[in-house]
């Protein structure tokens, strides 16, 4: 891949290096504008592990893709870096991910967490868990951002989008949230986990300085969200099965993504859960539900954003696992989106 700024550059055709850095792109940290923040977790996942792999997964996938966008000029160049995965997360998270397995069984079973000491425990060391870890993403980008950078992190369950768009919101001093998913993430501390990967946008509108959510996708829905979508004038959702009538009845997609758009206030923060998209492109994330979106459905969205001159400020990509015996194909798509979501952010600089 191409070397950067003074260095000869290397054929921007030929085989990426597998550097750790995304791509293959070699960008130094200290020059670099976008960084990109792995965070491996899975603790909370309600259907099935995996995701906590995701990041790992991603960068494999990521070495086969080309340098070529028709959004952004001799993308080799973008001022992009990877920073090294923090193995100590993967690590907590196994462990309490084998515990919380056992919690989440339980309560499957039709067991009561209050007449269980063992469960309360179980439960007690999850949320604490997932507090530690969003406090620490949540410094992690704010460092970040401070140095004159923007963030890029990609996971990992949905829970751990929170402390990035904290600190987004937080540092740009307000945001809205393009939410791209099959859930609409709304649930008050689902299974009992505070931080759940299905609470992930209950807990991001606790944040006063969160203006607008925008969510896109949605299909798979509780009555008590719907009933906080309909009472909530910030969040403005478009579910799935409306959006699909809308194009099967004649309406264009260019069209829906521009008055999607017409929703989002000047600075963006885009959150994309794989599973946003048709499960025929990310059959292993955790949470499949059938219907969708395709990749360049979304890849149009995202550039209406551009084009209306909005800023694409922050961004994360969520909820990618590998298949049986290390098949890639999640990871592939995972890595088309996360390229999708960095150009839209070198875009968005000035």
């Amino acid at each position: 891949m191409a070397e950067q700024k003074d260095k000869k550059m290397a054929d921007p055709s030929g085989p990426a290096i597998r550097n750790g850095q995304f791509m293959g792109l070699e960008f130094p940290k200290d020059e670099a504008r976008i960084v990109m923040l792995p965070i491996p977790w899975d603790v909370t996942t309600s259907y099935r592990p995996g995701t906590v792999n995701g990041p790992q997964t991603i960068i494999n996938a990521s070495y086969q893709l080309d340098l070529f966008s028709p959004f952004l000029d001799e993308v080799w160049n973008m001022p992009v870096h990877t920073l090294e995965m923090d193995q100590a997360w993967f690590d907590k998270s196994q462990k309490l991910r084998a515990q919380s397995e056992k919690y989440i069984d339980f309560l499957e079973d039709g067991g009561d967490v209050d007449s269980s000491p063992e469960m309360q425990k179980i439960l007690k060391l999850a949320n604490t868990g997932c507090q530690e870890l969003h406090q620490w993403s949540e410094k992690a980008a704010a460092e970040q951002l401070k140095a004159g950078k923007r963030v890029l992190s990609f996971g990992g369950d949905h829970s751990v989008s929170l402390g990035p768009i904290r600190a987004a919101a937080d540092h740009f001093n307000g945001i809205s949230v393009l939410h791209f998913d099959a859930h609409a993430d709304l649930r008050e501390a689902y299974e009992g986990f505070e931080d759940s990967h299905a609470s992930i946008m209950f807990n991001v509108m606790k944040h006063p300085k969160v203006d607008k959510l925008v969510q896109v996708g949605i299909r798979d829905v509780s009555t008590v969200e719907v009933g906080m979508i309909k009472s909530d004038k910030r969040i403005k959702t478009y579910f799935d099965w409306e959006t699909q009538e809308r194009k099967l009845s004649g309406e264009s997609w260019k069209a829906i993504c521009q008055e999607i758009v017409s929703h989002l206030g000047p600075k963006v923060y885009i959150s994309f859960d794989i599973d946003g998209l048709d499960p025929k492109l990310c059959p292993n994330t955790g949470t499949p539900v059938p219907g969708g979106m395709e990749l360049i459905e979304t890849t149009m969205l995202i550039q209406e954003v551009v084009r209306s001159g909005r800023q694409v400020v922050g961004a994360d990509l969520v909820e990618v696992a590998p298949g049986p015996e290390g098949d890639e194909w999640d990871g592939n798509v995972g890595a088309r989106a996360l390229f999708q979501l960095a150009v839209a952010m070198v875009q968005s600089l000035k």
